[in-house]
């Protein structure tokens, strides 16, 4: 029998946030490299939200690879002039 996740009550620290945001935008660009653009528009929403949520300082803790990424995902394919997935 597998043995049971601990709940944790307290909330992520800094480090923490860091790793997961990171975490995301790796797992948005999979998606993106695998052609499943559902997939990652719901992560790279979920990243973008960590990632605004962060302070300065711990944005310049994410790999600039990373942050490229995002910023110019965001901006040239889901951006607001882009046309919304499902409108024909």
């Amino acid at each position: 029998m597998p043995a049971k996740k601990k709940q944790r009550n307290r909330p992520p620290t800094e480090a923490e946030l860091v790793k997961e945001t990171c975490r995301r935008i790796r797992l948005a660009r999979g998606f993106w490299d695998a052609h499943n653009n559902r997939a990652c528009r719901g992560e790279r929403e979920k990243a973008l939200a960590l990632y605004e949520s962060l302070t300065p300082a711990q944005r310049e803790q994410i790999p600039q690879v990373l942050r490229v990424w995002l910023r110019y995902r965001s901006e040239k394919y889901f951006g607001p002039g882009r046309t919304k997935p499902g409108s024909g």
